[in-house]
């Protein structure tokens, strides 16, 4: 199954290459003969969408990699630090489009051939829809955070470029050419924002904070729910990359076979990985005694002897 996956998200990282480096090549040259600003700036918005789509798909295809002695864990933070920088094109992106509008402001310059602008936009809201859904739908199966990063960065390019297409039509009608630069700094103020939201989870991510409560409510629900299962503590999870990790202390009865606790615990497992695909459990056994606030162990555990 992991090798599927493996598979699946190089396969679809790859499609994000592809469809990013045509639509820079045409933003990029109908840009300059058209001289709209806001035309080049989506060019380089859309240049950072290649960028940003190389290094999810080598983030990918490096996280795929078996545990080495160095890498206990896995590469799978790989994707999270792919994610990080991938938000910090994005900020330099916003940035550099805001310098090239003022510059337009100060320096007007009426463009030409608007209309091979508006087919260009059109073309790239079609494209990046596709592609983005292609990348959401794989990220949302695998938990592959880079691929997710990547299919932001598109949807962020649809709602620009549908911003320019607009305002090239408002142009074309009305020939309010200081429009061009003015619809680039919203484009850029867009493209900031979808950074800045990507910097926090990848920052969030890095220092390992935990899974999100409803996912962590499912976990305990699974646990609670094995009728074995006296007591339940010490939950800790977090991500690495597509692999959610978790581990957890559990009581069982002091005279149970190893056996049989051996089988609990595979049992625990199984399900939660039921749930979540990726990932690793880790479950740390404990006999029930006087220390787990038991005068006497239960023979058969109710609801209300168990807690976290």
């Amino acid at each position: 199954m992991d090798k599927d996956y493996n598979q699946l998200k190089q396969k679809t990282a790859r499609l994000s290459v592809v469809s990013n480096t045509l639509l820079v090549a045409l933003k990029l040259f109908v840009g300059i003969m058209t001289g709209a600003v806001s035309i080049i700036s989506e060019a380089a918005h859309s240049g950072v969408d290649l960028i940003a789509a190389l290094v999810a798909y080598f983030a990918v295809k490096k996280s795929a990699q078996p545990p080495d002695d160095q890498h206990a864990y896995g590469h799978g933070k790989i994707e999270n630090l792919s994610a990080a920088f991938e938000a910090v094109l994005i900020v330099l992106a916003a940035l550099w489009i805001v310098y090239e509008a003022v510059d337009k402001i100060n320096n007007p310059h009426v463009p030409e051939y608007l209309e091979y602008g508006l087919i260009v936009m059109a073309l790239s809201v079609a494209v990046n829809y596709w592609v983005s859904s292609k990348l959401y739908a794989v990220a949302r199966l695998t938990g592959s955070q880079a691929l997710e990063a990547d299919a932001l960065h598109l949807r962020a390019d649809i709602w620009t470029s549908m911003g320019v297409f607009i305002g090239l039509v408002i142009i074309k009608l009305t020939n309010l050419y200081w429009l061009d630069p003015v619809i680039a700094i919203v484009v850029a103020v867009i493209v900031f924002k979808a950074g800045f939201s990507m910097t926090m989870k990848s920052i969030y991510e890095l220092t390992d904070v935990s899974l999100p409560p409803a996912e962590e409510e499912i976990i305990r629900g699974i646990v609670y729910a094995h009728p074995a299962v006296i007591a339940f503590h010490q939950l800790r999870t977090r991500r690495s990359g597509s692999w959610r990790l978790i581990d957890m202390h559990i009581v069982l009865q002091k005279n149970m076979h190893l056996d049989k606790a051996h089988a609990v615990c595979d049992e625990l497992e199984a399900l939660i990985k039921q749930q979540f695909v990726p990932c690793d459990v880790t479950i740390h056994l404990e006999p029930c005694d006087y220390t787990e606030g038991f005068s006497t162990c239960p023979v058969e555990c109710s609801e209300n002897c168990k807690r976290d």
